[in-house]
């Protein structure tokens, strides 16, 4: 299960044997016992990529919130066996989210001895279905969010917006991208349970002048970046987010034509995890000192 959950998160089976330590060999028996046992391809694989099938999407899918409820159980016992006086779990959507997460993590450990924060990404595919049944207590998450059980704090993180392109695409080799121009080429989003405001906001289905603008759908972020860099489509991504992702065969370019990305904590408006409000008063504290600290590299 960990093995087909790592390798469809990152479809590349190098970067999954490294993450598990395992060697790639394993990986691959791993992999091809378990499509045996279901009885068809999870994984379409190429000398170049790597990709779930329809049947592996749908798999990963079904598989992924019980493999995380089976990490939780555990991670609870231990925290049970190590007197551990209160948790909180705590989600983030973003590399940068994550950063601030573990900084206000250890403010809040200065202040409530005895308490720990749990980290878990949150995939782009289900944004606010970890929130709702309970994965995690809080998370870092991008805007817009208007749902009447969630309350939103206020913008953490606000970053200029990117439009990654194939190095090769027109577009790379133009002076200025628009909203207008995605008439003329592929936009890939993200297929899932998403609010369709949200999936508006970052990726509208038509230019300011009415025009159709094509789309192409991917599952993880990691697939889209996949997508962009065989040149089937352009997506967007936060300024900051090319520090992590930067590939060869794509280009990061301005795209001023859209809103910057905001990243906001929200949380069930009838929460009564003790750690919600402290954890929110670290994390407000914390977001001016990251700020200042990107800003300065």
């Amino acid at each position: 299960m960990e093995a087909f959950l790592t390798l469809a998160e990152e479809l590349h089976f190098r970067r999954t044997s490294e993450r598990l330590g395992l060697a790639q060999g394993r990986v691959s028996q791993t992999i091809q016992k378990l499509e045996r046992r279901i009885g068809a391809p999870l994984f379409e694989r190429t000398s170049r990529k790597v990709s779930l099938t329809p049947v592996g999407e749908k798999l990963r899918d079904d598989l992924l919130p019980a493999y995380q409820q089976v990490q939780r159980a555990v991670a609870d016992a231990a925290a049970a066996a190590r007197g551990t006086r209160d948790v909180l779990r705590v989600g983030y959507s973003s590399p940068m989210a994550a950063g601030l997460v573990l900084k206000a993590a250890d403010r809040l450990a200065a202040r409530c001895p005895g308490s720990e924060v749990r980290i878990q990404e949150i995939q782009l595919s289900d944004p606010l279905g970890p929130i709702r049944n309970g994965q995690v207590h809080l998370q870092i998450t991008e805007l817009p969010v208007e749902e009447p059980d969630l309350a939103v704090g206020p913008a953490l993180i606000a970053e200029d917006r990117r439009i990654l392109v194939h190095h090769e695409h027109p577009f790379a080799r133009a002076g200025a991208v628009t909203l207008e121009d995605l008439a003329t080429t592929t936009l890939i989003t993200f297929t899932g349970a998403i609010p369709s405001y949200w999936r508006e906001y970052h990726s509208p289905c038509r230019t300011p002048s009415g025009l159709p603008i094509p789309q192409l759908v991917a599952g993880y972020w990691q697939e889209a970046l996949a997508m962009v860099g065989a040149g089937k489509g352009v997506t967007f991504a936060s300024a900051r987010a090319e520090q992590y992702y930067a590939r060869p065969d794509t280009v990061w370019l301005p795209f001023p034509d859209l809103p910057r990305f905001e990243y906001a904590p929200i949380w069930p408006r009838t929460s009564t995890a003790p750690l919600v409000r402290p954890f929110l008063r670290a994390v407000i504290e914390e977001a001016p000192r990251l700020a200042a600290h990107s800003l300065s590299r």
